[in-house]
């Protein structure tokens, strides 16, 4: 009987813990640091075709941005991007951008563009960086399908990470909260 209740005593332990979820996704420039530099292939609007480097640009004059990576297209990422851009419209004069760079393998500049008309992504720059782990710099999380860095001032204000499945419409509405960060002055 007693060997019964020492061998059932740590199944009963076990057993009546609590199931903690899973931990957050971090992915990214941490929030406070710099995001560097990275050129990727643009596959819409006016510079497809081109290696681009929107950080460089965002980084004179210390323009808001919102960066999106993502390795799987999605109708929620293509939701996030869309209000995103929404997010700044009555802020054009601040030079908010927001762009979304697909990481993988190889670029396939007509599927991306194709993607994001169906989309009705319009003005939001699309583009790949042909490597699926990311610029090296941005220590992006292999079980991130969707890293969201908002950035001002050359510095990280939020950082989103979702696995895949996890970008949600609750999700979409933490990230544009922190929008506003972007345009405090400081």
């Amino acid at each position: 009987m007693i060997r019964t209740f020492l061998i059932c005593l740590p199944l009963t332990l076990i057993c009546t813990l609590p199931l903690s979820a899973e931990d957050p996704c971090v992915s990214g420039v941490p929030t406070g640091k710099r995001p560097g530099p990275y050129s990727f292939l643009v596959a819409t609007g006016p510079q497809r075709g081109q290696q681009t480097c929107y950080i460089c640009e965002q980084h004179e004059g210390n323009k808001p941005a919102a960066v999106v990576f993502a390795r799987t297209l999605s109708d929620p990422l293509a939701k996030v991007l869309s209000k995103l851009e929404a997010a700044g419209g009555d802020k054009k004069d601040s030079g908010y951008k927001v762009w979304m760079t697909q990481l993988t393998a190889s670029a396939d500049l007509d599927a991306l563009a194709k993607w994001a008309q169906k989309q009705g992504l319009k003005t939001t720059p699309i583009g790949a960086f042909e490597d699926a782990d990311g610029p090296p710099s941005y220590k992006l999380n292999k079980d991130a399908d969707v890293t969201i860095l908002l950035f001002t001032k050359q510095k990280v204000v939020a950082n989103f990470a979702f696995r895949a499945g996890e970008l949600n419409d609750k999700a979409i509405d933490e990230v544009l909260k922190a929008v506003p960060q972007l345009f405090e002055k400081k």
